[in-house]
C-alpha cells in the first residue's frame, strides 16, 4: 500500500471538538456501566421477585434499549467530533439535546407522579443529563477558531 496515502488519511483525522469527544467516551462509558449494573443488580433481582414472564422481558428489553441508546448516542458524539465542518453536526447535536432533555423531564415526572420521597434517588442520572446537555450545548457554541485545531 502507498504509504503517503495512509500518512495523508492519519494526519487529516482531527479530534475538532473536545467537548463532543468528551460527551462521547462519557456515554459509552455509562452505555456499559447501565449494562453491567443492569444485567447484574437489576434485572438479577427481578429474576428472584415473583412477577410474570411478561413483565420481565419488557422490563429487560427497556433496560437494554436503553444502553443500547447510550451507546449509538456516544458512538454518534465521537464521529462527530472529528467532523472538519463542525456546522454540519448541530442539527444532530441539538437533536441529543432534545432527546436528553426528555428523558431527564421523563424521569423526574414519573418518579414525582409514582413516589414523590424517591426524587432523590434521581438525582445521580439528573446530574449527569445536565452535564451531557451542558457539554453538547458548549461543543454547538464554540467558536470556530477553536474547532479549527
Amino acid at each position: 500500500m502507498n504509504r503517503k496515502f495512509l500518512r495523508r488519511i492519519v494526519i487529516n483525522i482531527k479530534v475538532r471538538n473536545f467537548y463532543y469527544l468528551i460527551v462521547g467516551v462519557l456515554t459509552i462509558l455509562s452505555a456499559v456501566t447501565h449494562a453491567w449494573n443492569g444485567q447484574y443488580v437489576v434485572l438479577a433481582t427481578i429474576d428472584i421477585m415473583a412477577m410474570s414472564m411478561d413483565t420481565r422481558t419488557v422490563f429487560t428489553y427497556v433496560w437494554h434499549i436503553i444502553t443500547a441508546e447510550n451507546l449509538v448516542f456516544g458512538i454518534a458524539f465521537i464521529f462527530m467530533s472529528f467532523q472538519s465542518g463542525q456546522s454540519k453536526v448541530h442539527f444532530a447535536a441539538w437533536m441529543f439535546v432534545a432527546i436528553l432533555v426528555v428523558r431527564l423531564m421523563v424521569i423526574l415526572g414519573v418518579t414525582a407522579i409514582l413516589d414523590v420521597s424517591a426524587l432523590t434517588d434521581t438525582l445521580i442520572d439528573s446530574i449527569a443529563i445536565v452535564i451531557y446537555v451542558t457539554l453538547i450545548i458548549l461543543g454547538i457554541t464554540m467558536k470556530k477558531k477553536q474547532t479549527a485545531g
